[in-house]
Protein backbone atom coordinates (compact mmCIF):
# COMPACT_ATOMS: atom_id res chain seq x y z
CA UNK A 1 0.00 0.00 0.00
CA UNK A 2 2.84 2.36 0.85
CA UNK A 3 4.57 1.62 -2.48
CA UNK A 4 1.38 2.33 -4.38
CA UNK A 5 0.90 5.63 -2.57
CA UNK A 6 4.49 6.66 -3.33
CA UNK A 7 3.96 5.92 -7.01
CA UNK A 8 0.86 8.11 -7.03
CA UNK A 9 2.76 10.98 -5.38
CA UNK A 10 5.63 10.64 -7.87
CA UNK A 11 3.17 10.66 -10.77
CA UNK A 12 1.43 13.77 -9.47
CA UNK A 13 4.74 15.53 -8.93
CA UNK A 14 5.81 14.62 -12.45
CA UNK A 15 2.57 16.08 -13.78
CA UNK A 16 3.18 19.27 -11.78
CA UNK A 17 6.71 19.44 -13.18
CA UNK A 18 5.46 19.14 -16.76
CA UNK A 19 2.81 21.80 -16.14
CA UNK A 20 5.46 24.06 -14.61
CA UNK A 21 7.72 23.58 -17.64
CA UNK A 22 4.96 24.99 -19.80
CA UNK A 23 4.17 27.96 -17.54
CA UNK A 24 7.82 29.09 -17.15
CA UNK A 25 9.50 29.22 -20.59
CA UNK A 26 13.19 28.55 -20.94
CA UNK A 27 15.23 31.53 -22.14
CA UNK A 28 16.76 31.26 -25.61
CA UNK A 29 20.27 31.22 -24.14
CA UNK A 30 21.25 27.55 -23.98
CA UNK A 31 17.68 26.35 -24.55
CA UNK A 32 18.94 23.42 -26.63
CA UNK A 33 21.19 22.11 -23.84
CA UNK A 34 20.00 19.56 -21.24
CA UNK A 35 19.79 20.62 -17.60
CA UNK A 36 19.69 18.79 -14.30
CA UNK A 37 16.25 17.61 -13.24
CA UNK A 38 15.56 16.47 -9.67
CA UNK A 39 14.16 12.94 -9.45
CA UNK A 40 11.60 11.94 -6.86
CA UNK A 41 14.33 10.00 -5.02
CA UNK A 42 17.84 11.37 -4.82
CA UNK A 43 20.24 8.99 -6.57
CA UNK A 44 23.84 10.19 -6.76
CA UNK A 45 25.20 10.02 -10.29
CA UNK A 46 28.91 9.78 -11.14
CA UNK A 47 30.31 13.05 -12.43
CA UNK A 48 31.82 13.16 -15.88
CA UNK A 49 35.26 14.76 -16.20
CA UNK A 50 36.33 14.84 -19.86
CA UNK A 51 39.87 14.47 -21.13
CA UNK A 52 41.50 15.71 -24.30
CA UNK A 53 40.03 18.58 -26.29
CA UNK A 54 36.83 20.22 -25.00
CA UNK A 55 34.50 22.66 -26.73
CA UNK A 56 32.35 25.41 -25.25
CA UNK A 57 29.15 23.50 -25.99
CA UNK A 58 30.52 20.39 -24.29
CA UNK A 59 31.51 22.16 -21.08
CA UNK A 60 28.21 24.07 -21.03
CA UNK A 61 26.32 20.78 -21.17
CA UNK A 62 28.46 19.29 -18.41
CA UNK A 63 28.00 22.30 -16.15
CA UNK A 64 24.23 22.48 -16.64
CA UNK A 65 23.89 18.77 -15.89
CA UNK A 66 26.38 18.48 -13.03
CA UNK A 67 26.43 21.89 -11.33
CA UNK A 68 25.70 21.42 -7.58
CA UNK A 69 24.25 24.93 -7.40
CA UNK A 70 21.80 24.25 -10.21
CA UNK A 71 20.83 20.92 -8.65
CA UNK A 72 19.91 22.70 -5.41
CA UNK A 73 17.51 25.01 -7.26
CA UNK A 74 15.97 22.02 -9.02
CA UNK A 75 15.23 20.34 -5.70
CA UNK A 76 13.65 23.53 -4.40
CA UNK A 77 11.24 23.52 -7.35
CA UNK A 78 10.34 19.90 -6.61
CA UNK A 79 9.80 20.72 -2.92
CA UNK A 80 7.37 23.51 -3.78
CA UNK A 81 5.50 21.19 -6.13
CA UNK A 82 4.98 18.88 -3.17
CA UNK A 83 3.69 21.86 -1.17
CA UNK A 84 0.94 22.35 -3.76
CA UNK A 85 -0.34 18.85 -3.01
CA UNK A 86 -0.32 19.59 0.71
CA UNK A 87 -2.13 22.91 0.26
CA UNK A 88 -5.02 21.19 -1.54
CA UNK A 89 -5.74 18.87 1.38
CA UNK A 90 -8.62 19.65 3.76
CA UNK A 91 -8.00 19.70 7.53
CA UNK A 92 -7.87 16.33 9.23
CA UNK A 93 -10.87 15.21 11.29
CA UNK A 94 -10.39 14.97 15.04
CA UNK A 95 -11.47 11.97 17.12
CA UNK A 96 -11.87 12.52 20.86
CA UNK A 97 -12.74 10.12 23.69
CA UNK A 98 -14.01 11.24 27.08
CA UNK A 99 -14.58 9.05 30.16
CA UNK A 100 -16.57 10.78 32.94
CA UNK A 101 -17.43 9.90 36.52
CA UNK A 102 -15.48 6.68 36.54
CA UNK A 103 -16.29 4.64 39.62
CA UNK A 104 -19.22 6.90 40.62
CA UNK A 105 -22.61 5.36 41.50
CA UNK A 106 -25.79 6.59 43.23
CA UNK A 107 -27.54 9.92 43.60
CA UNK A 108 -25.47 13.05 43.36
CA UNK A 109 -25.35 15.27 46.40
CA UNK A 110 -27.77 18.20 45.97
CA UNK A 111 -28.91 17.05 42.57
CA UNK A 112 -31.95 15.28 41.22
CA UNK A 113 -30.09 13.05 38.81
CA UNK A 114 -28.00 9.93 39.25
CA UNK A 115 -24.23 10.08 38.97
CA UNK A 116 -22.96 7.20 36.86
CA UNK A 117 -19.99 6.45 34.59
CA UNK A 118 -20.25 7.79 31.03
CA UNK A 119 -18.14 7.17 27.92
CA UNK A 120 -18.26 9.54 24.97
CA UNK A 121 -16.68 9.16 21.54
CA UNK A 122 -16.85 12.22 19.28
CA UNK A 123 -15.73 12.98 15.70
CA UNK A 124 -15.13 16.63 14.72
CA UNK A 125 -14.41 18.14 11.32
CA UNK A 126 -13.49 21.73 10.59
CA UNK A 127 -15.09 23.08 7.41
CA UNK A 128 -13.06 25.86 5.83
CA UNK A 129 -15.17 28.72 4.49
CA UNK A 130 -14.36 31.76 2.38
CA UNK A 131 -12.24 29.90 -0.20
CA UNK A 132 -9.29 29.29 2.09
CA UNK A 133 -8.22 26.03 0.49
CA UNK A 134 -8.29 27.43 -3.05
CA UNK A 135 -6.41 30.55 -1.94
CA UNK A 136 -3.83 28.42 -0.13
CA UNK A 137 -3.33 26.34 -3.26
CA UNK A 138 -2.92 29.43 -5.45
CA UNK A 139 -0.28 30.71 -3.04
CA UNK A 140 1.61 27.40 -3.25
CA UNK A 141 1.42 27.44 -7.05
CA UNK A 142 2.74 30.99 -7.25
CA UNK A 143 5.58 30.05 -4.90
CA UNK A 144 6.41 27.15 -7.22
CA UNK A 145 6.43 29.45 -10.24
CA UNK A 146 8.70 31.88 -8.41
CA UNK A 147 11.14 29.08 -7.58
CA UNK A 148 11.01 28.03 -11.23
CA UNK A 149 12.03 31.52 -12.33
CA UNK A 150 14.84 31.51 -9.78
CA UNK A 151 15.92 28.17 -11.24
CA UNK A 152 15.91 29.66 -14.74
CA UNK A 153 17.97 32.63 -13.54
CA UNK A 154 20.43 30.25 -11.89
CA UNK A 155 20.63 28.21 -15.10
CA UNK A 156 21.60 31.27 -17.13
CA UNK A 157 24.03 32.36 -14.39
CA UNK A 158 25.79 28.99 -14.66
CA UNK A 159 25.74 29.32 -18.46
CA UNK A 160 27.34 32.78 -18.25
CA UNK A 161 29.98 31.79 -15.70
CA UNK A 162 31.01 28.84 -17.84
CA UNK A 163 31.22 31.03 -20.95
CA UNK A 164 33.33 33.65 -19.14
CA UNK A 165 35.65 31.05 -17.61
CA UNK A 166 36.00 29.30 -20.98
CA UNK A 167 37.11 32.65 -22.42
CA UNK A 168 39.70 32.90 -19.62
CA UNK A 169 41.03 29.45 -20.55
CA UNK A 170 41.25 30.36 -24.24
CA UNK A 171 42.97 33.66 -23.39
CA UNK A 172 45.40 31.89 -21.04
CA UNK A 173 46.21 29.31 -23.72
CA UNK A 174 46.86 32.11 -26.17
CA UNK A 175 48.90 33.92 -23.54
CA UNK A 176 51.14 30.89 -23.10
CA UNK A 177 51.55 30.63 -26.89
CA UNK A 178 52.44 34.33 -27.17
CA UNK A 179 54.92 34.05 -24.29
CA UNK A 180 56.58 31.07 -25.95
CA UNK A 181 56.79 32.95 -29.23
CA UNK A 182 58.21 36.00 -27.47
CA UNK A 183 60.79 33.85 -25.72
CA UNK A 184 61.92 32.44 -29.08
CA UNK A 185 62.28 35.95 -30.50
CA UNK A 186 64.19 37.18 -27.46
CA UNK A 187 66.38 34.09 -27.56
CA UNK A 188 67.25 34.84 -31.18
CA UNK A 189 68.16 38.40 -30.21
CA UNK A 190 70.23 37.10 -27.31
CA UNK A 191 72.17 34.82 -29.66
CA UNK A 192 72.79 37.76 -31.97
CA UNK A 193 74.06 39.85 -29.05
CA UNK A 194 76.30 36.98 -27.90
CA UNK A 195 77.78 36.67 -31.39
CA UNK A 196 78.46 40.42 -31.58
CA UNK A 197 80.06 40.40 -28.11
CA UNK A 198 82.26 37.45 -29.11
CA UNK A 199 83.29 39.35 -32.25
CA UNK A 200 84.18 42.35 -30.07
CA UNK A 201 81.72 44.61 -31.84
CA UNK A 202 79.70 45.55 -28.73
CA UNK A 203 80.30 45.66 -25.02
CA UNK A 204 79.67 42.54 -22.84
CA UNK A 205 77.18 44.67 -20.92
CA UNK A 206 74.73 44.24 -23.79
CA UNK A 207 74.93 40.46 -23.41
CA UNK A 208 74.10 40.84 -19.73
CA UNK A 209 71.09 42.98 -20.66
CA UNK A 210 69.97 40.40 -23.20
CA UNK A 211 70.24 37.60 -20.63
CA UNK A 212 68.20 39.64 -18.13
CA UNK A 213 65.55 40.27 -20.79
CA UNK A 214 65.40 36.56 -21.62
CA UNK A 215 65.07 35.67 -17.94
CA UNK A 216 62.20 38.15 -17.58
CA UNK A 217 60.41 36.55 -20.53
CA UNK A 218 60.88 33.09 -18.96
CA UNK A 219 59.32 34.37 -15.75
CA UNK A 220 56.38 35.74 -17.73
CA UNK A 221 55.98 32.38 -19.48
CA UNK A 222 55.92 30.55 -16.13
CA UNK A 223 53.32 33.02 -14.85
CA UNK A 224 51.19 32.45 -17.96
CA UNK A 225 51.40 28.68 -17.48
CA UNK A 226 50.31 28.96 -13.83
CA UNK A 227 47.43 31.22 -14.85
CA UNK A 228 46.33 28.65 -17.43
CA UNK A 229 46.42 25.86 -14.84
CA UNK A 230 44.30 27.93 -12.44
CA UNK A 231 41.77 28.81 -15.15
CA UNK A 232 41.47 25.15 -16.17
CA UNK A 233 40.76 24.18 -12.55
CA UNK A 234 38.12 26.93 -12.24
CA UNK A 235 36.42 25.68 -15.39
CA UNK A 236 36.38 22.07 -14.19
CA UNK A 237 34.94 23.16 -10.84
CA UNK A 238 31.88 24.54 -12.66
CA UNK A 239 30.85 21.01 -13.63
CA UNK A 240 31.64 19.64 -10.17
CA UNK A 241 35.17 18.27 -10.66
CA UNK A 242 38.05 18.90 -8.28
CA UNK A 243 40.67 18.72 -11.00
CA UNK A 244 40.88 19.42 -14.72
CA UNK A 245 41.65 16.40 -16.90
CA UNK A 246 41.12 18.05 -20.28
CA UNK A 247 44.23 19.00 -22.19
CA UNK A 248 43.03 22.11 -23.97
CA UNK A 249 39.96 24.12 -24.91
CA UNK A 250 38.91 24.48 -28.55
CA UNK A 251 37.97 27.95 -29.70
CA UNK A 252 39.13 31.03 -31.56
CA UNK A 253 38.90 34.32 -29.72
CA UNK A 254 39.63 36.26 -32.88
CA UNK A 255 36.21 35.34 -34.34
CA UNK A 256 34.01 38.20 -33.17
CA UNK A 257 30.22 38.38 -33.49
CA UNK A 258 28.62 41.53 -34.83
CA UNK A 259 27.40 44.00 -32.22
CA UNK A 260 23.84 45.31 -32.74
CA UNK A 261 22.84 48.83 -31.63
CA UNK A 262 22.14 49.41 -27.93
CA UNK A 263 18.51 50.26 -28.69
CA UNK A 264 17.90 46.83 -30.19
CA UNK A 265 19.56 45.10 -27.26
CA UNK A 266 17.61 47.19 -24.75
CA UNK A 267 14.34 46.13 -26.39
CA UNK A 268 15.15 42.51 -25.43
CA UNK A 269 15.41 43.17 -21.70
CA UNK A 270 11.95 41.69 -21.16
CA UNK A 271 13.58 38.28 -21.67
CA UNK A 272 15.82 38.80 -18.65
CA UNK A 273 14.77 36.20 -16.05
CA UNK A 274 15.61 38.58 -13.22
CA UNK A 275 12.88 40.88 -14.55
CA UNK A 276 10.48 38.18 -15.71
CA UNK A 277 10.49 36.63 -12.24
CA UNK A 278 8.95 39.75 -10.73
CA UNK A 279 5.62 38.95 -12.38
CA UNK A 280 5.67 35.69 -10.43
CA UNK A 281 6.85 37.53 -7.30
CA UNK A 282 3.93 39.97 -7.48
CA UNK A 283 1.52 37.11 -8.19
CA UNK A 284 2.78 35.37 -5.05
CA UNK A 285 2.33 38.51 -2.94
CA UNK A 286 -1.18 38.94 -4.36
CA UNK A 287 -1.98 35.30 -3.56
CA UNK A 288 -0.73 35.83 -0.01
CA UNK A 289 -2.98 38.88 0.30
CA UNK A 290 -5.98 36.91 -1.00
CA UNK A 291 -5.29 34.13 1.50
CA UNK A 292 -5.21 36.59 4.41
CA UNK A 293 -8.50 38.08 3.24
CA UNK A 294 -10.17 34.65 3.29
CA UNK A 295 -9.21 34.30 6.94
CA UNK A 296 -11.74 37.02 7.83
CA UNK A 297 -14.46 34.40 7.34
CA UNK A 298 -14.57 32.13 10.40
CA UNK A 299 -14.50 28.37 9.90
CA UNK A 300 -17.21 26.06 11.20
CA UNK A 301 -16.42 22.93 13.16
CA UNK A 302 -19.14 20.28 13.17
CA UNK A 303 -19.09 17.27 15.45
CA UNK A 304 -21.02 14.09 16.02
CA UNK A 305 -20.59 11.52 18.74
CA UNK A 306 -21.87 8.61 20.74
CA UNK A 307 -22.39 8.51 24.52
CA UNK A 308 -22.78 5.37 26.61
CA UNK A 309 -24.49 5.39 30.07
CA UNK A 310 -23.07 2.28 31.68
CA UNK A 311 -25.27 1.74 34.77
CA UNK A 312 -28.63 2.15 33.08
CA UNK A 313 -27.50 0.47 29.89
CA UNK A 314 -28.48 3.40 27.67
CA UNK A 315 -26.99 5.13 24.63
CA UNK A 316 -27.27 8.66 23.22
CA UNK A 317 -26.14 10.56 20.10
CA UNK A 318 -24.35 13.91 20.21
CA UNK A 319 -24.45 16.54 17.44
CA UNK A 320 -22.81 19.93 17.71
CA UNK A 321 -21.24 22.82 15.86
CA UNK A 322 -18.87 25.61 16.87
CA UNK A 323 -18.04 28.92 15.21
CA UNK A 324 -15.42 31.38 16.50
CA UNK A 325 -16.80 34.88 17.01
CA UNK A 326 -14.58 37.46 15.22
CA UNK A 327 -14.91 40.09 17.92
CA UNK A 328 -11.28 40.91 18.65
CA UNK A 329 -9.37 39.58 15.64
CA UNK A 330 -10.68 40.02 12.09
CA UNK A 331 -7.18 39.48 10.62
CA UNK A 332 -6.90 43.15 9.69
CA UNK A 333 -3.25 43.43 10.70
CA UNK A 334 -2.24 40.41 8.61
CA UNK A 335 -4.16 41.76 5.61
CA UNK A 336 -2.45 45.12 5.95
CA UNK A 337 0.97 43.42 6.19
CA UNK A 338 0.30 41.39 3.03
CA UNK A 339 -0.90 44.53 1.25
CA UNK A 340 2.25 46.42 2.22
CA UNK A 341 4.43 43.54 1.03
CA UNK A 342 2.61 43.61 -2.33
CA UNK A 343 3.38 47.33 -2.68
CA UNK A 344 6.98 46.62 -1.69
CA UNK A 345 7.27 44.00 -4.45
CA UNK A 346 5.98 46.48 -7.02
CA UNK A 347 8.59 49.02 -5.95
CA UNK A 348 11.29 46.36 -6.02
CA UNK A 349 10.23 45.45 -9.56
CA UNK A 350 10.75 49.03 -10.72
CA UNK A 351 14.12 49.15 -8.96
CA UNK A 352 15.16 45.89 -10.64
CA UNK A 353 14.25 47.28 -14.06
CA UNK A 354 16.43 50.34 -13.48
CA UNK A 355 19.26 48.21 -12.11
CA UNK A 356 19.24 45.84 -15.10
CA UNK A 357 19.11 48.78 -17.53
CA UNK A 358 22.16 50.34 -15.84
CA UNK A 359 24.00 47.02 -15.90
CA UNK A 360 23.24 46.63 -19.59
CA UNK A 361 24.57 50.13 -20.32
CA UNK A 362 27.82 49.30 -18.52
CA UNK A 363 28.20 45.92 -20.26
CA UNK A 364 27.52 47.49 -23.66
CA UNK A 365 30.06 50.23 -22.95
CA UNK A 366 32.68 47.58 -22.20
CA UNK A 367 31.68 45.67 -25.34
CA UNK A 368 31.87 48.70 -27.62
CA UNK A 369 35.15 49.90 -26.08
CA UNK A 370 36.74 46.48 -26.53
CA UNK A 371 35.53 46.36 -30.12
CA UNK A 372 37.06 49.76 -30.90
CA UNK A 373 40.29 48.82 -29.14
CA UNK A 374 40.57 45.58 -31.11
CA UNK A 375 40.00 47.41 -34.39
CA UNK A 376 42.83 49.84 -33.61
CA UNK A 377 45.18 47.15 -32.38
CA UNK A 378 44.71 44.88 -35.38
CA UNK A 379 44.81 47.70 -37.93
CA UNK A 380 47.76 49.74 -36.63
CA UNK A 381 49.37 48.86 -33.30
CA UNK A 382 50.25 45.17 -33.62
CA UNK A 383 51.41 45.28 -37.28
CA UNK A 384 53.46 48.40 -36.51
CA UNK A 385 55.01 46.92 -33.35
CA UNK A 386 55.85 43.69 -35.17
CA UNK A 387 57.36 45.52 -38.11
CA UNK A 388 59.40 47.79 -35.80
CA UNK A 389 60.76 44.83 -33.84
CA UNK A 390 61.75 42.92 -36.99
CA UNK A 391 63.39 45.98 -38.50
CA UNK A 392 65.21 46.86 -35.30
CA UNK A 393 66.43 43.30 -34.76
CA UNK A 394 67.74 43.13 -38.32
CA UNK A 395 69.28 46.59 -37.98
CA UNK A 396 71.01 45.57 -34.76
CA UNK A 397 72.46 42.51 -36.46
CA UNK A 398 73.85 44.76 -39.17
CA UNK A 399 75.14 47.27 -36.63
CA UNK A 400 72.73 50.07 -37.49
CA UNK A 401 70.94 50.19 -34.09
CA UNK A 402 71.95 49.79 -30.50
CA UNK A 403 70.56 47.19 -28.14
CA UNK A 404 68.42 49.75 -26.35
CA UNK A 405 66.41 50.25 -29.54
CA UNK A 406 65.94 46.49 -29.84
CA UNK A 407 64.87 46.23 -26.21
CA UNK A 408 62.36 49.08 -26.61
CA UNK A 409 60.90 47.52 -29.76
CA UNK A 410 60.64 44.19 -27.94
CA UNK A 411 58.80 45.74 -25.01
CA UNK A 412 56.41 47.52 -27.37
CA UNK A 413 55.59 44.26 -29.17
CA UNK A 414 55.07 42.34 -25.92
CA UNK A 415 52.85 45.10 -24.54
CA UNK A 416 50.79 45.23 -27.75
CA UNK A 417 50.25 41.46 -27.72
CA UNK A 418 49.20 41.54 -24.06
CA UNK A 419 46.83 44.43 -24.73
CA UNK A 420 45.36 42.55 -27.69
CA UNK A 421 44.68 39.43 -25.60
CA UNK A 422 43.17 41.51 -22.82
CA UNK A 423 40.86 43.28 -25.28
CA UNK A 424 39.78 39.96 -26.80
CA UNK A 425 38.99 38.58 -23.36
CA UNK A 426 37.05 41.70 -22.35
CA UNK A 427 35.07 41.63 -25.59
CA UNK A 428 33.94 38.02 -25.25
CA UNK A 429 33.19 38.41 -21.53
CA UNK A 430 31.11 41.49 -22.31
CA UNK A 431 29.26 39.44 -24.94
CA UNK A 432 28.51 36.83 -22.26
CA UNK A 433 27.30 39.55 -19.87
CA UNK A 434 25.01 41.10 -22.49
CA UNK A 435 23.62 37.68 -23.40
CA UNK A 436 22.91 37.06 -19.71
CA UNK A 437 20.96 40.31 -19.52
CA UNK A 438 18.80 39.66 -22.59
CA UNK A 439 18.54 35.90 -22.12
CA UNK A 440 19.43 35.22 -25.76
CA UNK A 441 22.55 34.74 -27.92
CA UNK A 442 23.95 38.02 -29.19
CA UNK A 443 24.92 36.48 -32.54
CA UNK A 444 21.25 35.77 -33.30
CA UNK A 445 20.50 39.51 -33.00
CA UNK A 446 23.44 40.89 -34.92
CA UNK A 447 22.43 42.17 -38.36
CA UNK A 448 25.96 41.67 -39.73
CA UNK A 449 27.88 38.42 -40.21
CA UNK A 450 30.68 37.53 -37.76
CA UNK A 451 33.89 39.43 -38.36
CA UNK A 452 37.18 37.56 -38.31
CA UNK A 453 40.33 39.36 -37.22
CA UNK A 454 43.32 38.08 -39.10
Amino acid sequence: MRTRTSCVVVAVLSFCASAHAQSVPTRLLGADLPVYGADAVATPQPSENPAGLVTLREVLGLALMQSPELAAFSWEVRAREARILHAARPPNPVVSTLLEDIGASGRASGADGVVQPQATIQLSQMIELGGKRAARQRLAESARDLAAWDYEAARIDVFTRVARTFVDVLASQQGVAVSEQTMRLVDEVQQTVSARVTAGVVSPIEQTKAEVSLAAVRIELARAQRTLAADRSRLAALWGSNSARFQSAAGDLTVLPGVPPIEEIHSRLAQNPDLARWAAEIAQRQAALDLERTKRVPDVTVSAGYRRFTDIDSNALLIGASVPLPLFDRNRAAIEEANVRLSKAQSEQRAAQLRVSATLAEAYRTLASAQDELATLTANVIPGARSAFDATSEGYRLGRFGYLEVLEAQRTLVSANAQYLRALSEFHKAVADVERLIGAPLAAMAPVPPAVIQ
